[in-house]
């Protein structure tokens, strides 16, 4: 493999946090991997934005509250500006409400400051990956946060939402929603790993979602999980 060739498999990561300390810590854990290079850092998301704009990232490590322009409006600005470039919220509390706003306006995952280095290093290979970091931990967290604020549809409503779906989607649907990954589906529904992301590929395209956060945040938007299921 030619080094152009390694340098075009590897990670680029832009870290942005108003914190100089935890940028440092972020990229000692990052640049330690062979696969992942961290192309800069910003320390709002007004800079984070121009950054970004520059040198296209892969993934964007992206703190939520920060002075200026805070990390929601840069995650909305920047996934609609360059959807190729995956976002990874940042937060100290898994109950932080602008964590969730950060996930409505497009973010692929979310992550706690205090993730163990190898967590994090899996994160940001997974959502390069094109799948999203939902584990059913925070999952749980994030809808708590996430109820109040989603009113439920009607009942009919929320079967209009799922007509496109066939029955083996719904159920993969649901579980998706409750924060099950692939493989923890697989072993439930007895299927393949390759069939689950299958049946998800498709749920995501009926749907019209980009990526797994958005799927369990509709699911609870339509009902079909929720605290009391």
């Amino acid at each position: 493999m030619s080094e152009q060739t390694a340098a075009a498999d590897r990670i680029r990561v832009l870290l942005v946090d108003d914190q100089e300390l935890i940028r440092y810590g972020l990229r000692l854990v990052l640049e330690a991997e062979d696969d992942i290079d961290v192309v800069d850092e910003a320390s709002d998301g007004a800079e984070a934005l121009r950054a970004a704009r520059r040198l296209s990232p892969d993934v964007v490590l992206m703190d939520v509250r920060m002075a200026g322009m805070d990390g929601i409006e840069a995650t909305r600005q920047m996934t609609r500006a360059l959807p190729g470039t995956r976002v990874l919220v940042l937060t100290t509390y898994d109950r932080d409400e602008f964590a969730f706003g950060a996930l409505q306006a497009g973010a692929a995952g979310f992550l706690l400051k205090n993730t163990r280095p190898a967590d994090l290093v899996a994160a940001v290979r997974t959502v390069m990956s094109g799948d999203a970091v939902v584990s059913p931990r925070i999952t749980a967290k994030l809808i708590e946060v996430a109820v109040p604020h989603l009113g439920g549809p009607e009942p009919r409503e929320s079967e209009d939402g799922l007509a496109a779906l066939s029955e083996r989607e719904r159920e993969v649907f649901v579980l998706v929603g409750r924060g099950l990954t692939n493989t923890e589906i697989a072993e439930t529904l007895h299927l393949s790993e390759s069939t689950v992301k299958a049946h998800f590929g498709r749920i995501l395209v009926k749907l019209d979602l980009g990526n797994r956060v958005q799927a369990v945040i509709r699911a609870y938007e339509l009902g079909v999980v929720g605290a009391d299921r």
